[in-house]
């Protein structure tokens, strides 16, 4: 477990400290290799302030410097803990005050977990967000007085190098002091300048005290730093050598005494190599800061904008030096003596004897290695076993033109995959509420339980984007993948690494044992990404609406045929959720298209630019579909602090050199999915459905008639019709059309996307001011799809059918035949009953806003929609696999049932 103090983080929101960690095969150790002192700048996802102090102190000494790195291990390890137990007592004396001011503050994250840092919008009263504010500067300015005496210690031996540098028997040389100490003299006068104007600020604290412009002006200062971190592998390894070199400078770098705060004589020893990674963790310290004092900052308070920009800024850097840095890149010696590097790993989904299998997968610096994790008993070490490696010199991706028979994969309905999320959001809902109940813990474990192993099954059987890697001299293998940017990820890696002289390596049996023994120590990746496996704090993510503007893109080198697509993670993996129309023939595409994206427990939104190939010749045989090429590829996280702002906030992607421009804003669910109600009498759009079926003297409102036709008519074999986005302008413009009764709207209708008229519809049955199926039948709907007797089960749902007002029910049956002629076409468009039934329930079925918090009044909103949802889906699905329901035969059947619906 790890507190969320002392990491670099990444732009992912990944969290890294700095080690070290080389394995010696034939060294002691448990798992059958020794972990020795390596030499190689490496990010890896980290755990605990504690882990980072020992990096930074006392650790150093009990076992020894640890050469430049940055730091990584699974400090959860029996190892570790016995490492962080002997830490010494003075630096835990030094940052003891700031542990008890945050204590509250801090998050606890599973190891190797990514820690998304989350701030939710202030709430409360004055007086405590007060309270709350001073005591995380407090904190923050006790630990920048042990910062600066930090600085200042390292500065110390600066004056005398300097002049020993001039003489006949100098410890180290001009250029190496000025290279050991670069950028140390400017950092500590800046935050000298910091902490001299913060003191004052908290030492007069009330409501009127602003802190934003020092925290603004402390991060527009972060140039100072990037030519730091720009440095810091050279210093380190400059101050390693002459440590080697010169007896005298070993003596001096290993004993640096730091003063301790203000309150404290005693003084604590500390190596130059811990005290030159201080910088480094400072930056990541203030962000998290920043996180802080943004939650207990009311939006209308003068610093809430100063501390916002501040954060955007240090959030930029981080990102930009964890991708200078090479994240996840830690060594490995051979017994031949090779530098083998961990570059990249992760758990995909391998297809081995026509049947699905969790991997977790090692990209070395010369070879791929697939390997499972053995089952061990309670207590002992994890242990990997080789499944298969491919030296990279001899891999090859499969082409086009590939004859290799595809292997039979495991495709589950897409009606199962659903019905698996609806379970797990029911379960999470569950382990809530348990969490406000008295004694409710142990249950809440078993749910989790529960809960995991559903979430594992849906990460094992969701894949379906085949990645194929094959070995010149022997077979081919097939991985399944999520989302096209995690191919992506993998084949760039791969093939970048191929473009240096490879040798080909064949390993014996021992060093294959000894390569997978290390992946344990190695790998940056602990757990599959379940919730189960993270803290609820982290795990959340945002539910509701994501509305994204895809504005432009500029940086392409030539013109080309070129369109966008959005990913967000949902469940564990990405999901591919709105793609823009092509721009044909252009290097500035301009696109301006806005889509309305669901989120479901989302933290990041991910864009991938194409172009588009018309080549026919170019089919990819997995997936039968034309293989366009990916120009580039870039995400952003969902911070919901900045994103739930009512106003849009425009943002821009890097990527290949390519820039794309694009806005969102956030609707949360118990917001997007409100009914509102309306005395509006024009229009159709917000007018209850009753009263434009008698202007229009139709039994089925037009709107519903003609965007059912046009979806029948060219939108039936479109894949996702009703499920992909369409685009947001194009539906408002249809809105304006039918709300107008513009006299060109059937030309509108041929002209436009079909997803724009399927989203028209949708949207037309989510304004209504009252549900489809009513909000007086509501809670009868949800009793009736209950029932376990098949024949009381259709009587009842019978019943409540004929009990609709007459508009409604011809309108529904009218729907219900166009979504099973929908259905009929699902080898086409992958739209199951089941799928239909998961879009439209909600919409049809949800009860306007008064209706659904009757009795409920404890409960929030989105409690509410996740505790119905599985129902409304039910409901419609029912009806749906029902025999053909007609109008006539309905009411000429007319059941002795109770009337009291």
């Amino acid at each position: 477990m790890c507190r969320r103090r002392g990491h670099l983080i990444d732009h992912g929101g990944t969290t890294h400290t700095l080690i070290k960690a080389t394995l010696t095969p034939g060294s002691p150790a448990e798992d059958g290799g020794g972990v020795a002192p390596g030499r190689v700048l490496s990010f890896s996802p980290s755990v605990g302030v504690r882990a980072a102090r020992a990096e930074g102190g006392n650790l150093m000494r009990s076992g020894g410097p640890r050469r430049r790195g940055l730091l990584k291990t699974e400090e959860a390890e029996e190892g570790e803990e016995k490492k962080e137990e002997a830490m010494g007592e003075e630096e835990e004396e030094v940052l003891g005050y700031l542990d008890r001011v945050l204590e509250e503050e801090m998050i606890e994250c599973g190891d190797g977990d990514p820690i998304t840092v989350t701030h939710r919008h202030w709430k409360g009263d004055l007086g405590k967000g007060l309270e709350m504010k001073k005591l995380v500067l407090s904190g923050f300015l006790t630990s920048e007085e042990i910062y600066i005496n930090q600085l200042e210690a390292l500065q110390l031996p600066l004056r005398p190098l300097k002049a020993t540098a001039t003489t006949s028997q100098p410890v180290l040389t001009l250029q190496q002091i000025d290279t050991i100490f670069y950028k140390i003299q400017d950092i500590l006068e800046i935050h000298k300048e910091f902490y001299d104007a913060l003191s004052p600020s908290i030492q007069q604290w009330d409501e009127k005290v602003t802190v934003g412009h020092l925290f603004k002006k402390l991060a527009s200062q972060l140039g100072v730093y990037k030519a730091f971190v720009d440095n810091y592998k050279i210093a380190l390894e400059t101050a390693e050598k002459c440590s080697q070199a010169n007896i005298q400078f070993q003596k001096i770098s290993e004993n640096l005494k730091v003063k301790g705060p203000k309150d404290s004589k005693d003084c604590s020893t500390v190596s130059m190599e811990a005290l030159l990674y201080k910088p480094i963790d400072r930056v990541t310290r203030s962000t998290l800061v920043l996180h802080d004092l943004l939650k207990h900052t009311p939006e209308d308070h003068p610093d809430f904008p100063l501390l916002q920009d501040a954060l955007r800024i240090s959030q930029n850097f981080l990102s930009s030096i964890n991708e200078e840095i090479d994240p996840r890149r830690t060594a490995v010696t051979t017994p031949k003596g090779e530098a083998r590097q961990l570059v990249k790993d992760g758990f995909l989904v391998e297809v081995s004897e026509s049947s699905r299998k969790l991997r977790h997968v090692f990209l070395f610096t010369d070879l791929l290695l697939c390997a499972k994790m053995k089952k061990t008993a309670v207590g002992r070490h994890q242990q990997y076993e080789c499944k298969w490696y491919i030296p990279l010199a001899d891999l090859t991706f499969q082409t086009p033109d590939d004859s290799d028979p595809c292997p039979n994969i495991q495709v589950l309905p897409e009606h199962e995959i659903e019905e698996m999320k609806m379970k797990i959001s029911v379960l999470k809902n569950e382990i809530q509420k348990e969490k406000k109940a008295p004694k409710g813990q142990s249950r809440v474990e078993r749910l989790r339980k529960k809960m995991n192993e559903q979430e594992s099954w849906l990460l094992l059987h969701s894949p379906t984007i085949p990645f194929r890697v094959h070995n010149k001299h022997g077979k081919t293998f097939l991985f399944l993948l999520s989302s096209d940017y995690e191919r992506s990820e993998w084949r760039e890696s791969i093939q970048k690494l191929q473009k240096k002289d490879l040798q080909v390596c064949i390993l014996t049996t021992y060093e294959l044992q000894v390569l997978t023994n290390s992946c344990v120590k190695l790998r940056t990746v602990h757990n599959i990404p379940v919730t189960g496996n993270k803290d609820d704090e982290e795990s959340s993510g945002l539910y509701g609406f994501l509305h994204v503007i895809v504005h432009s893109a500029k940086g392409f080198k030539e013109s080309a045929n070129l369109y966008c697509t959005l990913e967000v993670d949902s469940f564990g993996y990405f999901v591919s959720k709105a793609k823009t129309r092509v721009f044909r023939d252009t290097a500035e595409p301009s696109w301006n298209e806005e889509f309305e994206i669901e989120l479901e427990g989302s933290q990041y939104l991910r864009i991938l630019c194409y172009e588009k190939c018309y080549d026919k010749s170019m089919l990819n045989k997995d997936d039968n579909e034309i293989v366009d090429k990916i120009m580039g590829k870039g995400q952003v996280q969902l911070d919901p602090q900045t994103v739930q702002s009512k106003n849009w906030q425009m943002d821009v992607i890097e990527m290949n050199g390519i820039k794309v421009e694009f806005s969102m804003k956030f609707t949360s669910r118990d917001l997007s999915l409100k009914r509102t109600p309306s005395k509006k009498q024009s229009g159709v759009f917000g007018v209850k459905i009753s009263v434009v079926t008698k202007r229009e003297r139709s039994k089925v409102p037009y709107i519903v008639r003609q965007c059912i036709e046009e979806v029948e008519k060219r939108g039936i074999d479109e894949v996702g019709i009703y499920r992909i986005s369409g685009v947001a302008t194009d539906i408002q413009a249809l809105k304006l059309a039918f709300d107008t009764n513009t006299k060109d709207i059937l030309m509108m209708l041929s002209d436009m996307d079909i997803n724009a008229i399927a989203g028209t519809l949708k949207l037309y049955f989510r304004e209504l001011p009252e549900p489809l199926l009513t909000d007086r039948l509501y809670p009868a709907f949800m009793e009736g799809i209950a029932l376990s007797d098949p024949a009381a089960k259709e009587n009842c749902m019978m019943h409540l059918l004929r009990s609709l007002p007459e508009p409604n029910i011809m309108t529904f049956l009218t729907l219900l035949d166009h979504l099973k002629r929908v259905a009929e076409k699902e080898p086409v468009n992958k739209m199951s009953l089941h799928n239909l039934a998961t879009v439209f329930g909600p919409t049809l079925l949800r009860p306007s806003e008064s209706e659904s918090l009757k009795g409920q009044h404890i409960m929030s909103a989105t409690d509410i929609w996740s505790h119905d949802v599985m129902g409304q889906v039910q409901v419609l699905l029912y009806y749906l696999q029902h025999p053909p329901i007609s109008y006539a035969e309905l009411k000429r059947n007319t059941l002795y049932f109770s009337t009291d619906v």
